[in-house]
């Protein structure tokens, strides 16, 4: 036979190649089947070893057998089993022997000899202010020196309608409202003459504030708000209460009281005037109608200013 005659050994491939069962229940290749031991293991190429007992929670086992050096040959590919998935989400048992040991080697911090509630607290680093909390400040001194009436609310949560309808008609009778944060307004008033306040700073609050005492206006505006509770506050340096605020705004007009007052001081000093003239009138009538008497020859009168008995008619 010639040289180019010589044939080239056949390529197999193990997917062409028709497929046997094995006795363990696996699909293997023909080329594989007598990997198959007595034993219920399966032997592959690439010298694994397989029980059917050990695969039964497993994966799909993809298994590649080593490469065959003979010319011609392909690896064989081959998937030994699909099984279903593990759950690996459920927490996994500690074995009691190893729960007893972690048991017996747990750290036991020791106890500190001193209690820690009865250590001084430890310093803490002093805050700057901002420029923001020093420009606060000055406002709220501001505040409280050039107005009279400070009265402060409690502040709910208004719409914004309803908080500009408000801030309108207080600024119709020259009442504005501010607001700060008690983190800035409480310090202050500990070091003032208003620390009595202190206790009307609550939570969120607004201070209603006005160059005159303004009370009844205030009042009869808060009466339409219901939600807007008046907490206190103070007029001219004196501390009231919400009861104190209702009490002041039935007094009457500073204008009306002046007047009042006017007219019983006037009142006063014309009854006086009335009775310190009543003698000299009364003098100056007696000296005219003696000057008359006079000028027309009657009798004189007595100087104490009454006329004189008339004569007793004599007896028969």
């Amino acid at each position: 036979m010639a040289a180019s005659e010589v044939q080239a050994p056949e390529l197999r491939s193990p997917i062409k190649e028709k497929r046997k069962t094995g006795s363990s229940g696996f699909l293997v290749d023909s080329s594989l089947s007598n990997s198959v031991l007595s034993s219920g293991c399966l032997c592959l190429e690439g010298g694994l070893f397989l029980h059917p007992g050990q695969t039964k929670a497993s994966k799909r086992l993809h298994l590649t057998t080593r490469p065959s050096f003979s010319p011609g040959r392909l690896p064989t590919f081959q998937t030994v089993r699909y099984g279903s998935k593990a759950v690996t989400r459920h927490r996994r048992v500690m074995h009691f022997e190893r729960q007893k040991l972690m048991a017996v080697t747990e750290y036991i911090p020791p106890k500190p000899t001193i209690n820690p509630r009865c250590l001084p607290p430890p310093p803490t680093p002093p805050q700057e202010e901002t420029g923001l909390v020093r420009l606060l400040r000055r406002e709220i001194a501001a505040v409280f020196r050039d107005n009279r009436m400070i009265a402060v609310c409690q502040h709910v949560a208004l719409s914004a309608e309803d908080k500009l309808l408000l801030r309108h008609q207080l600024r119709k009778h020259k009442i504005l409202m501010k607001i700060f944060p008690n983190q800035v307004l409480k310090p202050f008033l500990e070091e003032s003459k208003y620390q009595n306040l202190l206790p009307l700073f609550v939570g969120h609050n607004l201070l209603l504030v006005s160059e005159e005492p303004k009370v009844k206006e205030m009042v009869r505006i808060l009466k339409g708000i219901p939600f807007l509770p008046l907490l206190g506050g103070c007029i001219d340096d004196t501390i009231l209460s919400r009861q104190g605020f209702i009490n002041y705004s039935k007094l009457p007009s500073l204008a009306l009281v002046q007047g009042e007052l006017v007219g019983g001081l006037t009142f006063l000093t014309a009854q006086t005037y009335s009775m310190l003239q009543h003698q000299p009138r009364q003098l100056t009538a007696l000296l005219d109608q003696y000057v008359k008497q006079q000028q027309e020859g009657d009798p004189a009168v007595p100087a104490s200013g009454q006329p004189e008995p008339p004569d007793p008619v004599p007896d028969p």
